[in-house]
């Protein structure tokens, strides 16, 4: 198996690669969608309507099948290069698992904002579209560096 994956590597890393970018440009997206919904208008207007079906397309189309392609494809890459034995990896896994509760943070705010609930302002949803940024300077890091 690890033999086939070895083979295999390059195409691996391009999927991932290519995933993962679909996966953070929906990781950007989203909080903004937030923002402009809860600006747009109240709950239970047209508007209301338009913000919960795009958040839930974005949701659906792009960021739930990204973040499985990453996590499966980021797996047999660690697996075929021996990486669960590595330094880096474990910080980099680290916050891959931070970026994933993220993700799912986020999905569950969009639940919260379909029913009505609007929990955080604008102000603090801006700074949490800065988290993703700031995970990939981290992880890129440490893929490309390796500091240990």
């Amino acid at each position: 198996m690890q033999d086939l994956l070895a083979m295999t590597y390059l195409w691996l890393k391009a999927g991932h690669l290519l995933f993962v970018i679909f996966w953070m440009a929906g990781l950007f997206m989203l909080p903004r969608f937030f923002v402009y919904h809860q600006e747009d208008g109240e709950p239970g207007s047209d508007a209301d309507t338009v913000w919960i079906e795009r958040e839930r397309r974005l949701l659906r189309i792009i960021l739930t099948p990204s973040i499985i392609v990453v996590w499966v494809l980021g797996l047999a890459l660690a697996i075929s290069t021996g990486a669960f034995s590595q330094g880096w990896f474990h910080a980099k896994l680290l916050f891959v698992l931070a970026l994933s509760g993220y993700h799912g943070w986020l999905a569950g705010y969009a639940k919260k904002l379909a029913r009505g609930e609007r929990v955080l302002e604008g102000k603090r949803l801006r700074m949490l579209n800065e988290v993703p940024g700031l995970a990939a300077v981290l992880i890129v890091i440490l893929v490309v560096v390796r500091p240990f």
